[in-house]
């Protein structure tokens, strides 16, 4: 069995099992000549001058009340010009999944990368098949392809992967995170052959002769994504843990979310007591996992050493742009080997089982986030909520759909009684806003991601990256929640769409009260703490199509830098 080299790593090659790293800030900091955004309210409110003492905001108000406070101890930071906010909170993100974004073979489609079409893939993966990456896993792998926008518009297949080695095992996951492709000689290490049953939840496609063609959907792909991205060393895990939280504070990340936590749970515990975290990470443990985690001691509002459980995550179905998110009507093109009048699929068909996990989750008082995409998935997740929350009560506990990619008007209602939060996803407007619209039809693809209409509807939201399904740029987030394009320029719903002040109140503020944290993050509010980034530009002064191209200049976690651009 291969080890798990990023535990071992943490939890020896690192003696110490508090984060010395926060222990040395002592300075007092004032920042000045800059556009500095409290995030406080419903309209943009600036300051001045800002001070920083230890991990917390001491001061706000204008420069001159702040050199009267100020004495020689100070650290004086001139923002010169660059804009001041809030560190970022993602709505919903897959943190322990940011290494294998960070270091594997790109293969996203442009402008991320230069996977446009299968040669091109099969190039990228045989540019990054050397000993020195191979020995990472023990796999050629690589992150993000997809098929809506390769040239060919289908999935790779085995076929094409054993062009790129059949010596080595080769793993690729889809952009969406739902699907993985694997070569012959993945299969084989896989002990996946013709006579290998479909889990449930789960399909492995197959040829004719009925032998796997190498594509794996849902839980036929997921449990072995998490085996296959694993490192193999210790110096190779080192490398995974150092490049994902890099990639994550380079965007501005100050709290990140684990968005589905199993065993990928004692990565971050060892990050936790080896004291690597140099910002916030908060857990939703995955529901079949809630009786070993639930009752840890990580289960809790407070931060150990930057790492908590914040609740429970429950998924019940797939990815609308992979075409197993489940819908009420037949997607207009089924995917490769499925029937006209294809719907998608559950993950949890019987609603009895759902109910149960709702039920155990309201009884013990946990914050439950529900992966939900079709509009027949939502329904279920209302039906069987309903009687829960009738049966319990249902005051404050800040429940969370993910996505909602295809969510109807009546369900946003429901949602509201409720009192769901809905953390949307309008990434997909740029990303896979034309396949949507060939998917589903053009009327019902303007309708993907209603963040204006739930707002209207008095529904509080978020917005996420549920990277690495994209990568985790929270500021071309906000500006496609802004913009509403599509990668052929086309506007997507654009009745939908957010102001930049709200865009970054759905990962400032916004995100803070989702996660139970406005107390102490979210805004910039003397005696919270002191996360926050530095902007190369204001996205409340540029033009929209300007905002997503704003780069994180430093992120500041409880008074110390973590991040600084060169």
């Amino acid at each position: 069995m291969k080890k798990n080299y990023l535990i071992l790593f943490l939890l020896i090659s690192l003696m110490s099992c508090k984060n010395e790293f926060f222990k040395t800030n002592l300075e007092s900091i004032l920042y000045y000549n800059g556009d500095i955004i409290t995030m406080r309210g419903n309209s943009p409110e600036y300051k001045e001058a800002l001070i920083v003492k230890g991990k917390n905001i001491k001061f706000l108000g204008s420069k001159e009340e702040a050199m009267k406070i100020a004495d020689n101890n100070f650290k004086m930071i001139d923002l010169k010009g660059n804009t001041l906010l809030p560190g970022f909170i993602d709505g919903h993100a897959h943190f322990a999944s940011f290494s294998a974004q960070a270091i594997g073979a790109k293969i996203l489609p442009p402008p991320d990368a230069g996977a446009k079409d299968i040669p091109s893939l099969i190039e990228i993966l045989k540019i990054w098949n050397t000993p020195e990456n191979r020995a990472l896993t023990g796999w050629i792998f690589g992150m993000g392809f997809d098929d809506s926008v390769l040239d060919e518009k289908r999935f790779p297949t085995k076929h094409d992967l054993d062009q790129v080695s059949k010596k080595y095992p080769i793993m690729i996951v889809h952009i969406s995170g739902h699907f993985a492709v694997v070569n012959s000689k993945g299969l084989e290490l896989l002990k996946i052959n013709s006579t290998t049953k479909n889990p449930e939840g789960g399909i492995i496609r197959r040829e004719n002769n009925n032998e796997p063609n190498g594509v794996l959907e849902e839980l036929a792909a997921i449990p072995y994504m998490l085996k296959v991205l694993n490192p193999t060393s210790k110096e190779a895990a080192e490398h995974f843990f150092e490049a994902g939280q890099k990639m994550a504070l380079s965007y501005g990340y100050t709290t990140a979310q684990e968005g589905r936590a199993m065993e990928n749970h004692e990565l971050l515990v060892a990050a936790s007591l080896a004291g690597k975290l140099k910002l916030d990470v908060v857990s939703y443990v995955d529901y079949l996992f809630v009786d070993k985690l639930m009752n840890s001691k990580w289960n809790s509002l407070n931060y150990d050493n930057h790492y908590r459980i914040g609740g429970v995550k429950l998924t019940l179905d797939g990815s609308p742009q992979g075409r197993t998110a489940w819908r009420t009507l037949p997607y207009l093109i089924p995917p490769e080997g499925a029937k006209k009048g294809y719907l998608g699929y559950p993950a949890i068909p019987k609603d009895s089982s759902v109910m149960a996990i709702y039920d155990k989750a309201f009884k013990n008082n946990w914050q439950i986030h529900t992966h939900a995409n079709g509009d027949a998935a939502m329904d279920q997740m209302i039906r069987t909520m309903k009687p829960v929350a009738a049966k319990y009560g249902n005051n404050n506990r800040r429940n969370v759909l993910i996505h909602g990619q295809y969510i109807r008007e009546d369900q946003l209602d429901s949602f509201k009684d409720l009192d769901v939060i809905a953390s949307l996803f309008p990434l997909h407007t740029f990303y896979w806003g034309d396949w949507h619209k060939e998917i589903i039809g053009d009327s019902l693809g303007n309708t993907i991601s209603p963040t204006r209409t739930a707002l209207n509807k008095g529904l509080k939201i978020t917005i996420h990256t549920d990277a690495p399904v994209a990568l985790p740029n929270l500021m071309r987030m906000v500006g496609i929640s802004v913009d509403r394009k599509s990668r052929s320029g086309k506007i997507i719903g654009g009745k939908e769409r957010l102001t930049p002040y709200e865009a970054l109140q759905a990962i400032t503020s916004w995100s803070a009260y989702q996660h139970f944290e406005e107390h102490q993050k979210g805004t910039l509010e003397v005696g919270k703490l002191a996360d926050m980034i530095i902007l190369d530009k204001n996205p409340l002064k540029v033009s929209p199509s300007e905002i997503k191209e704003i780069k994180v200049l430093e992120t500041i976690k409880e008074g110390l830098t973590v991040y600084n651009r060169q």
